[in-house]
C-alpha cells in the first residue's frame, strides 16, 4: 500500500500535519490526568508497595485508560525491584509505545491509479459528516477526484450538512432521500468506476438504539463492497469523539461487530481530558487511530503520529 502523503509537497505535508506546541496544547488535559498526577503522586516513594500500585492503579483507570489495561501495567511492577516509582514516567511511555506499535501503521492506506474507498462509521454527534468533508477536502488538494455516498438516508439533516459539506470540499455527492443505504452505496461505486473518480468516502448511519437495525444496515452496506468492489476498500474508519472515553472504547466493540474495523479518526481531541482512548484502543482492539480532529477548520483534521503523541505527552 502506498502511503497517502507520499506525494505531497513540503507545504501540503505541513497543512495536515500538527506541530508539536498545538499537539501538546491539544494534549494538556490528558496529559495532567494520565501522566503529571502520576508522576507526582509517585516521585517521592521509595519502592511500590501495594498501597502505592493500587492508588496507581485507580489514577490510570481515572484517566479513562480502561480496568483491564490499567490492572496490566500495575501488575508487571508487582514483585519486582528493576523499575523504581522515580521511574514511572519512562515506564509508562514505554508500554505505551509498545501498545502503539503493535496496533499497525498510522498512515492512511491509499493506491494511486486506481479507485479508493473508506467506509466511515460511528455514532451519531462524533463529527463523522464533518470529518468526511474535512477529508474530502484533503484528497482534493491533493488533485483526487472526489465522491462522497451519503449513506444516512433517514435522517434528512445528515443528507444535508453532508452536501454542505460537499459543496465546500469541492466534492461530488451521490444522494437519495428515504432509499435503502446499501442501494446509494451501490450506485456510488459504479458512477465511481465509469467516472474515474480517485476516491469514495462512505457516510453510514450511527443509531445506536437499535443496534440491530444498525448492525445489519452496516452489514448490508459492506456487502455491496465486498460484491462489487472488494479490492477498492482502503479503511474501515470508526469516526470517535475523544471526550467519551470508555464509553468509546465499548462503540468500537459493537462496530467490530458488523465491520472489519482498520483504523480510528478522533475528533475533539483539543480540550479533552480523555485522550488515553487513544491507548486503550490501541491494547484492546488492536486498532491504530490514523486522523485526529484538533479544531473547526478544514486543515484541522491532522495526521496521527504514535512518536508524536507520545512526546508532547509526557515531555
Amino acid at each position: 500500500m502506498f502511503n497517502f502523503f507520499s506525494k505531497k509537497n513540503d507545504e501540503e505535508k505541513g497543512k495536515f500535519s500538527l506541530g508539536f506546541d498545538k499537539l501538546k496544547q491539544a494534549l494538556s488535559q490528558t496529559t495532567h490526568t494520565l501522566v503529571e498526577n502520576i508522576v507526582e503522586n509517585l516521585e517521592e516513594e521509595a519502592e511500590f508497595s501495594d498501597f502505592v500500585l493500587d492508588d496507581m492503579e485507580d489514577l490510570l483507570i481515572r484517566a479513562d485508560l480502561g480496568v483491564n489495561y490499567a490492572s496490566e501495567l500495575v501488575d508487571k511492577l508487582r514483585g519486582q525491584d528493576t523499575i523504581k516509582p522515580s521511574e514511572v514516567k519512562n515506564y509508562l511511555r514505554s508500554e505505551f509505545l509498545k501498545a502503539l506499535s503493535d496496533s499497525g501503521e498510522t498512515s492512511l492506506n491509499y493506491k494511486e491509479n486506481e479507485l479508493n474507498i473508506y467506509f466511515i462509521s460511528g455514532v451519531n454527534g462524533v463529527g463523522k459528516t464533518t470529518l468526511i468533508g474535512k477529508l474530502a477536502y484533503r484528497f482534493k488538494l491533493e488533485g483526487k477526484k472526489v465522491l462522497i455516498a451519503a449513506g444516512d438516508t433517514f435522517r434528512a439533516a445528515a443528507e444535508e450538512q453532508l452536501d454542505i459539506w460537499s459543496k465546500r470540499a469541492g466534492a461530488d455527492i451521490v444522494r437519495r432521500d428515504k432509499a435503502a443505504p446499501a442501494s446509494v452505496v451501490f450506485e456510488a461505486i459504479q458512477k465511481a468506476k465509469s467516472d474515474n473518480y480517485d476516491v469514495i468516502l462512505i457516510d453510514t448511519a450511527g443509531r445506536l438504539q437499535n443496534k440491530y437495525n444498525l448492525m445489519e444496515e452496516l452489514s448490508k452496506i459492506k456487502a455491496v463492497i465486498d460484491k462489487n468492489a472488494p479490492e477498492l476498500l482502503r479503511e474501515c474508519v470508526l469516526v470517535l469523539d475523544a471526550n467519551t472515553g470508555q464509553n468509546g472504547l465499548q462503540q468500537a466493540k459493537i462496530f467490530q461487530e458488523a465491520v472489519n474495523l482498520t483504523s480510528v479518526a478522533l475528533t475533539k481531541l483539543d480540550g479533552s481530558a480523555k485522550g488515553a482512548i487513544v491507548l486503550a484502543i490501541a491494547k484492546e482492539l488492536k486498532l491504530p487511530v490514523k486522523l485526529i480532529g484538533v479544531g473547526e477548520k478544514m486543515e484541522d483534521l491532522k495526521d496521527f503520529n504514535s512518536l508524536d503523541f507520545l512526546d508532547a505527552l509526557f515531555n
